[in-house]
């Protein structure tokens, strides 16, 4: 399970060193894609896997259900940590993520996020009121 928040800083190569309590589970090898609201996702292998299965199930038919699946797939890149736990990010993920030296990575259960920081404070900012006065119909049952 991934939790927490970390603030690693991109280096002149484009390169992230992953959180060091993250870096067994992602050993294996790991999968970055473009996220919602302009993030990275990055999932394990397995978990990637899993997630693609679903989604290459969905139908064809649908002219969304392709956009996404095309989204998906072309803006994925897969990698293995270095022996440091860097990874490198692709410039096509950097400019879609806006990814400059500052960076914060977060755990989010089944993957991690890697936003701009200053993004990453921007959204907080914009979504603490909501999260602060979130009632059951946003997970029923849970709280």
């Amino acid at each position: 399970m991934f939790l927490g928040t970390h603030n690693p800083k991109l280096d002149d190569k484009g390169r992230l060193t992953l959180p060091a309590k993250f870096r067994d589970a992602l050993a294996g090898g790991l999968m970055v894609t473009k996220g919602q609201d302009h993030c990275l996702y990055v999932f394990p292998r397995a978990e990637f896997e899993q997630m693609a299965r679903k989604v290459a199930e969905a139908p064809l038919t649908n002219e969304s259900v392709r956009a996404y699946q095309r989204y998906l797939f072309a803006g994925t890149d897969e990698q293995r940590p270095d022996g440091q736990g860097r990874i490198p990010i692709t410039a096509e993920l950097r400019r879609y993520a806006g990814l400059e030296k500052d960076c914060v990575v977060i755990g989010a259960i089944n993957r991690l996020e890697i936003w701009n920081a200053e993004s990453w404070q921007s959204y907080l900012d914009e979504h603490e009121e909501s999260y602060a006065q979130a009632r059951e119909e946003v997970l029923p049952g849970v709280f």
